[in-house]
């Protein structure tokens, strides 16, 4: 019995802790609502506090100025009434406000410890992706030394080299089977910050010649921010080519440091990878869209 209360009490521990930012922020949040409403209240009643100090002091000063209680009731007497007075009224509204002030306060701490953990979970997380990202980066130039730029690429991308049957019309309408060996890329093996450059972009035209020459410009351009700023965020390079920004390119980018370079330093749209068939054809003027992958540092905010 004694075990499965543990059990039970670890369970919910855990969950506690796993959801601590939001239950810190809703209660804060409730906080905020519950200070207004009871300063509200207190306002309510603060008039009847500060009507009886205004008499309180009207009779002080009417047994002041009143000749028949000179021998009695001194200035200096008065003084002190009036005092007191005040210091009593000032304990009252300090009480009555005391509930608001004792809210607002835990309101404010509980905003604030839920940013708090919140933080240290994302430098946690931040952590860790740079050292995985360390690890990838690693390992991706052994294999070059390895085996080759070419071959890590083929590796990487699952590029499969199959033969493609066509056939082929000549002017005179006579029919060629021809059998071609092409190399097919797994599409699923793009990165998460691939975006097409298509129809989608205000900046994109029918003429794929226009297209080229346009992200040709655009990549020496992004390059050029980033050797002149030292940093460039992705969304930055998606709102210059007309691509919906996101959540993730906010944080993931380039950082450019000609004497420790933390990546490739410079700024890559995959334009001319020529392992990608669909690159090929754009480039060599048959095809109007491509697939645009990024070469990315990574979380940028922790390298900079």
């Amino acid at each position: 019995m004694k075990e499965k209360l543990m059990n039970v009490y670890n369970g919910v521990k855990g969950k506690v802790q796993k959801h601590s930012p939001e239950i810190l922020m809703g209660v804060g949040i409730v906080g905020v609502v519950a200070t207004t409403v009871t300063a509200c209240r207190a306002t309510m009643k603060l008039n009847d506090i500060l009507d009886e100090c205004a008499e309180t002091r009207d009779k002080i000063k009417s047994v002041q100025e009143n000749p028949a209680y000179d021998d009695r009731y001194s200035d200096e007497d008065a003084q002190k009434d009036l005092t007191i007075n005040y210091v009593q009224t000032g304990v009252k509204i300090a009480k009555l406000y005391a509930p608001s002030v004792a809210l607002g306060v835990l309101s404010v701490g509980c905003l604030v410890g839920s940013h708090s953990v919140m933080q240290k979970r994302n430098a946690a997380l931040s952590a860790a992706y740079l050292t995985v990202d360390k690890s990838f980066k690693e390992y991706k130039q052994r294999v070059i030394d390895r085996v080759g730029e070419e071959v890590e690429k083929e590796i990487r991308y699952g590029i499969k080299a199959e033969e493609v049957v066509e056939t082929v019309t000549d002017e005179d309408g006579n029919e060629t089977t021809v059998t071609e060996t092409v190399k097919m890329m797994n599409p699923t093996l793009y990165s998460d910050y691939a975006r097409f450059f298509d129809e989608s972009s205000p900046y994109w035209q029918k003429d794929p010649e226009y297209n080229l020459m346009f992200l040709k410009a655009q990549q020496q351009y992004a390059n050029d921010l980033l050797r002149a700023k030292g940093r460039l965020f992705l969304n930055d390079v998606y709102d210059m080519l007309g691509i919906e920004k996101t959540k993730a390119g906010q944080i993931v980018g380039w950082v450019y440091d000609y004497d420790n370079p933390t990546g490739d330093n410079f700024v890559d749209f995959g334009i001319y990878d020529m392992s990608k068939e669909r690159v090929r054809a754009f480039v060599n003027g048959y095809e109007a869209n491509i697939l645009l992958d990024f070469n990315v540092d990574g979380n940028i905010w922790n390298l900079m």
